[in-house]
């Protein structure tokens, strides 16, 4: 982990705090004492930000880049919990519970961070009010952000759940490509299926056929939406 000066194309610390869902409705004063405590720091794509069982020292919020959220399981294989982007806290709930981190969160490419040490943190809350309640309403509407996210990807039919997860990956990290979304992000057929809660034999059959009928293309660094409008139907059904 390097600690880095802040560059132009990077958000200074004040602004990072009004793009953030938990931070974004706190008053200016309220701001100015979090940007206080608050660190700035760069990773690197594979760096580990924190890892499943260590202590829950830091609340990361994400300003530049992606990073995913993975847990091991028994089979010694990680699971993708979720992948969160710009705006997006991670480990906030490890941190507030004062629990060990339950999962691994790795830089999937070039990240910036803002970083608050979780005693510097609580230190602020307890001694001005007024950021606890801006505080509470930035986690109530990232909890139904949140729901929603669960909900978009939990219901339906399997080829639908999938279908929603490339459109929420396309809203997120999207380049346009003529009439074409490029995702670039590379997900295994069984990292897509965890995501999901499918088989990987499922998995591949619907990529498959989607690749056959020209909605979806897979490429070495991610996916091609060839068709977002029959994406689209597919996940509504």
């Amino acid at each position: 982990m390097i600690e880095v000066i802040l560059m132009p194309r990077t958000p200074s610390i004040d602004d990072a705090l009004r793009r953030t869902t938990i931070f974004r409705r706190l008053s200016g004063d309220d701001r100015q004492r979090v940007a206080a405590v608050a660190r700035v720091r760069e990773f690197e794509k594979g760096q580990t930000l924190f890892a499943e069982g260590e202590p829950s020292d830091l609340l990361y919020t994400i300003v530049i880049g992606r990073v995913k959220v993975s847990k091991a399981t028994v089979r010694g294989t990680d699971v993708i919990l979720d992948i969160f982007g710009p705006g997006d806290p991670v480990g906030a709930v490890a941190v507030y519970e004062a629990r060990p981190y339950p999962a691994t969160a790795t830089a999937l490419e070039s990240t910036t961070c803002l970083i608050l040490p979780k005693q510097a943190f609580f230190g602020l809350l307890e001694g001005y009010p007024t950021l606890v309640r801006g505080l509470l309403l930035g986690l109530t509407h990232r909890l139904v952000e949140l729901t929603n996210r669960l909900a978009e990807l939990s219901g339906g039919r399997v080829e639908a759940r999938i279908a929603r997860l490339l459109l929420k990956l396309a809203d997120q990290m999207g380049q346009t490509r003529g009439s074409e979304v490029v995702i670039p992000l590379a997900l295994s057929r069984q990292e897509i299926a965890d995501m999901v809660g499918t088989t990987i034999e499922t998995s591949i059959r619907i990529m498959s056929r989607w690749g056959k009928d020209q909605i979806l293309r897979t490429e070495k660094d991610g996916f091609v939406i060839v068709d977002r409008g029959a994406l689209d139907a597919i996940a509504m059904g």
